[in-house]
């Protein structure tokens, strides 16, 4: 963020288009109407709009990137779930391609940056491609269609009045592309007994700056902004909202949007302006306007989730909506923002080289053991640690035999030798005790699932579902359906555990639909779930005499197959 000793001289700018930079116009705000809303609202029938930030290029991909396109990958899965229209969902990612640290790190690598850009961004489409990620675009910061939107969106700012030209003289931090003030910066020690200035939220070296910028009006929107923190579930998880809170009502000074060509090069330029190059960050967060076709009349608007990881809430939480605040455009509707993914307690880091390659992760723990590893071992509401040691006894006590286990025991042959769901006769239940608990607890677990679903706690609605099939398989344990063959008058409590733990499969494939796509579809394919009992409105049962007519039905089960293989243990 933008902070440190400013000299302002409110002098005439370079002229973009009728009106010149210093000269203050009215704004047309989101917060100017009662209701909150900007002149660009969704129009048409409901849908969804969900983002992942754009990753910046500088290096490859790491399995935090993929955790930001999963938590969002997922919640578009249980829109559709839930009845939404693919059509009707636009999920957005893509990279970040400007900005000095890009322009070195190519320079480094003997490469043209273009050329550098091309590549890293590549390596970002096919992980996600690979990784089943159901993006439905992929915008790159480098592409015409993107920097057009950058230069109307700079100009409107002008026009509105909106920037003025002034002084900076203060720290800046070139990993995290920000000035950053006084209370934002730390004094580190160093090997030797040298000190050097750091930032306080990074930990990355910073530099002293003294240069002219373009200067957004950040300050002039603190009360707007105050105003749409405080609905409530503006941000999730709620303590990151309280942090936003806090820094508007502490400190927001204003925000340079420029940088001097000669520096940074490589990047946007500002309109009628060639010596400026528009800040980073101003570029990336256009991009937004960019997957909705563009600025000034973005459709679908506004995105109904950004997901972002709380290394970049500040942009996200206070630049972001004050932009758009000073463009007349409605705001996000919400913001998830999410932990890191430690090693020994440590934050990932190139530098420190602790960083886990997702395609490397991909190939030890297979792609739907990835998916599964960082849905559930992710909380967004704190760092998370990566499994490495014990990821592998998770997948093979989870999917391979938890999961793997109820379904192999269900379709054996010698316990199912018609290879069919059999029907149920609901009074049966009478006789089961653990069949009757079993009953309620898959009753219930659709709306516990969706609960933690919803609130993009994806951990907790695993755990929910696999603690269902836990059940069903020490159900299965009790009843010894082995013994239950072996006798024809056993039949009928046979075809009960057996259509009892049928169900649970259903629900469990269903609810982890959004997690592991592939891995799910195999289950219910195995199952011979036809496609109408694999939505979430599908899962309402509640095992009683109005259910008799779909329970009383038997479906012929799918091929046979292995769901998951069992790994090595490190």
């Amino acid at each position: 963020m933008v902070a440190g000793r400013w000299l302002l001289h409110h002098r005439v700018a370079g002229r973009l288009g009728p009106r010149a930079f210093g000269t203050r116009v009215p704004a047309r705000t989101a917060a100017s109407t009662s209701d909150g809303r900007g002149r660009a609202a969704r129009e048409g029938p409901g849908g969804f709009f969900i983002t992942t930030p754009i990753f910046y290029v500088n290096d490859r991909p790491h399995i935090g990137h993929l955790y930001s396109a999963l938590l969002a990958d997922a919640a578009c899965r249980f829109q559709q779930l839930q009845g939404m229209a693919r059509e009707h969902i636009l999920f957005c990612t893509g990279t970040d391609e400007h900005g000095l640290k890009i322009q070195r790190s190519a320079e480094a690598g003997g490469c043209e940056v273009q050329a550098f850009c091309d590549a890293v961004s590549h390596d970002f489409h096919s992980l996600f491609v690979s990784t089943d990620v159901s993006f439905t675009d992929f915008v790159r910061t480098s592409e015409e269609r993107h920097c057009a939107t950058v230069q109307k969106v700079f100009r409107a700012l002008a026009d509105g009045g909106h920037l003025y030209r002034g002084r900076y003289e203060g720290w800046y931090c070139l990993a995290d592309e920000a000035f950053l003030g006084e209370g934002q910066v730390r004094e580190e020690q160093l090997p030797g007994g040298q000190t050097a200035m750091v930032s306080a939220e990074s930990g990355r070296p910073v530099e002293w700056h003294s240069e002219d910028n373009y200067m957004f009006r950040l300050s002039a929107f603190r009360g707007e902004l105050l105003h749409w923190l405080r609905a409530e579930g503006r941000v999730r998880p709620r303590h990151f909202q309280h942090q936003l809170e806090q820094w508007v009502s502490e400190e927001l000074p204003d925000l340079s949007v420029s940088r001097p060509r000669e520096r940074v090069p490589w990047g946007v330029p500002v309109p009628g302006d060639e010596g400026h190059t528009i800040y980073v960050w101003v570029d990336a967060l256009a991009n937004y306007l960019t997957a909705a076709g563009g600025f000034p009349t973005p459709k679908p608007w506004p995105p109904d989730v950004h997901v972002l990881g709380k290394d970049i809430l500040r942009f996200h939480g206070l630049c972001w909506p004050a932009l758009l605040l000073a463009l007349g455009l409605e705001l996000p509707r919400a913001l998830l923002c999410h932990g890191h993914w430690t090693i020994g307690g440590q934050k990932m880091s190139k530098s420190l080289g602790n960083v886990v390659d997702p395609r490397q992760a991909a190939a030890q723990y297979t792609m739907a053991g990835l998916r599964y590893l960082l849905l559930r071992g992710g909380a967004p509401h704190s760092d998370s640690p990566w499994g490495g040691a014990v990821a592998s006894r998770i997948l093979n006590a989870e999917l391979a035999d938890t999961l793997g286990n109820l379904l192999n025991r269900c379709t054996a042959p010698a316990l199912n030798p018609k290879g069919c769901v059999p029907p149920l006769d609901v009074g049966l239940l009478e006789s089961s005790l653990s069949g009757q608990q079993l009953a309620r607890h898959l009753a219930a677990l659709p709306d516990t699932v969706a609960h933690h679903y919803t609130d993009f706690n994806f951990h907790h609605g695993i755990e929910a579902t696999m603690g269902a099939v836990r059940q069903a398989n020490a159900f299965v344990q009790e009843e010894q359906p082995w013994v239950l063959a072996k006798d024809p008058a056993g039949t009928p409590r046979l075809e009960l555990v057996l259509r009892l733990s049928f169900e649970v499969l259903r629900v469990a494939g269903v609810a982890l639909l959004p997690v592991v796509p592939g891995l799910s579809m195999r289950l219910l394919d195995g199952l011979g779930v036809p496609p109408a009992l694999r939505t979430w409105p599908s899962l309402s049962l509640g095992f009683t005499k109005a259910d008799q007519d779909y329970l009383g039905t038997s479906f012929t089960l799918g091929p046979r197959h292995k769901l998951f293989p069992k790994l090595k243990l490190q």
